[in-house]
């Protein structure tokens, strides 16, 4: 049980009214008789709030969360109380959002329910904990307030952002990626694979007779050609201390965990092979390529538990591990950072290595602040040298696009925010020009 604003606030009044009774003595009966009702409003504001287990109140929300997007919570509150009740609502949140502010003031007629929705964004995988909900319930006298505990504490996984899936599903269902900013990009050539042989058609092309097999068989017979589909795509994550940098929250590790998630998706819907590396001062995981049902999941199950570390990452074992696990021509797509170009050259030979057995697309990052502040206009000498280095930092990122593009590596400079769209838009881009 609390006492309330109200309460206090009646009981200074009381006070008053007793302490202004040595000069004027009538005062001091009032304040005695004010003293009494306000006891016996208190008593009875006691008696109606305790004579019944009158709220109910439970959590509904997702199994799991996705990382960097916004997840729905949802509250119920249900009141048994016979007369209207004002209800404080708090939800305890997993302290690591740092928010003070998911406290719900409502109010609610007799026997009735209300549904409360806010939503959480996470940027951090990982296992979060919810406490109880804690409702403060005031009746309409307002004395005297009583808490209720509800609901069980809660223990909710966070995943890579699974939601921007279903987000790309539905648009594709409904045709409508363009609004995403994946554009549509013409096939060029007919890259085809074999299928099998059939019987000759009217109307088969003639230039597809297999004479071989029309020997044998004393019939003719075509060759039968599908669009070559199965090809292997590698998202390769860069798990070193230089991908802890933080954008909006979200180190570029997880901006990169979220754009190789997405990217699979695609990938496996458009019948290729999607698989996954990580990579630090050693080669650390390796799911094989694959387009088997429930592949998105082992994907989605791998990338959780990925952690960045504090040491320098070794490109030569990536190489030779690559060299050892992978032995048919794929699309790697490297998720790193480089913050300079001699950062860059020290592992350009291992990249061209790399390039030369397989398709390499390496995928940095532009510093979107540093943009920010080269954008905005300098006011003095300070900042005119201050935006000179920053425009020299900048000059450096398009230098190493320049410098891959010399030893043919493609390559792709984009932001946080854009890295999923640009990424997508680069791999169709390869694969409808058969770059691969």
């Amino acid at each position: 049980m609390y006492l309330t604003r109200r309460f206090y606030i009646a009981l200074v009044l009381v006070i008053l009214l007793l302490g202004s009774g040595y000069a004027f003595a009538p005062l001091f009966i009032i304040g005695q008789v004010a003293l009494v009702i306000l006891f016996l409003m208190a008593l009875i504001d006691g008696y109606l709030l305790y004579s019944i287990h009158g709220i109910r109140a439970y959590r509904r929300c997702a199994d799991r969360f996705s990382n960097g997007d916004n997840n729905e919570v949802n509250i119920r509150v249900e009141s048994s109380y016979s007369r209207p009740v004002s209800l404080d609502v708090i939800d305890e949140i997993p302290f690591i959002f740092q928010k003070r502010d998911i406290d719900f003031k409502i109010e609610l007629q007799a026997n009735e329910g209300r549904n409360i929705t806010y939503s959480l964004r996470p940027t951090r995988r990982g296992v979060y904990g919810f406490g109880h909900i804690r409702v403060f319930v005031t009746l309409q006298i307002g004395l005297l307030s009583r808490r209720y505990t509800c609901g069980e504490p809660l223990e909710i996984k966070v995943y890579p952002s699974y939601l921007m899936l279903h987000q790309y599903e539905l648009l594709a269902i409904n045709d409508n990626l363009t609004e995403l900013g994946i554009k549509r990009i013409r096939r060029i050539g007919h890259h085809t694979e074999f299928e099998q042989i059939k019987d000759y058609v009217k109307g088969d092309d003639y230039r597809t007779i297999n004479w071989k097999a029309s020997a044998r068989r004393h019939q003719l017979m075509v060759n039968v050609y599908q669009d070559e589909r199965s090809q292997q795509i590698f998202n390769v994550i860069d798990k070193g201390r230089i991908m802890q940098q933080a954008f909006r929250g979200m180190t570029l590790f997880d901006y990169a965990i979220n754009a190789s998630l997405v990217l699979s998706y695609v990938a496996l819907q458009k019948e290729d092979k999607a698989g996954l590396v990580t990579f630090d001062e050693h080669f650390d995981s390796f799911v094989p390529a694959s387009k088997q049902p429930g592949h998105m999941q082992t994907l989605l199950e791998n990338l959780y538990s990925q952690h960045t570390t504090f040491g320098e990452t070794d490109f030569s074992a990536l190489c030779v591990h690559m060299n050892k696990h992978v032995s048919k021509r794929s699309l790697l797509i490297l998720y790193t950072n480089f913050t300079n170009i001699s950062s860059m050259n020290r592992q350009l030979t291992y990249l061209k290595q790399l390039n030369r057995q397989h398709r390499l697309l390496v995928v940095f990052f532009e510093d979107a602040d540093l943009k920010a502040y080269i954008a905005a206009p300098a006011q003095n000498t300070e900042e005119y040298y201050r935006h000179v280095i920053a425009e020299k930092f900048a000059f450096e990122k398009r230098l190493i696009v320049s410098t891959l593009k010399q030893h043919g590596i493609y390559s792709l400079l984009t932001t946080p925010e854009n890295l999923s769209i640009d990424v997508i838009n680069k791999y169709l881009e390869i694969k409808s020009r058969q770059l691969l």
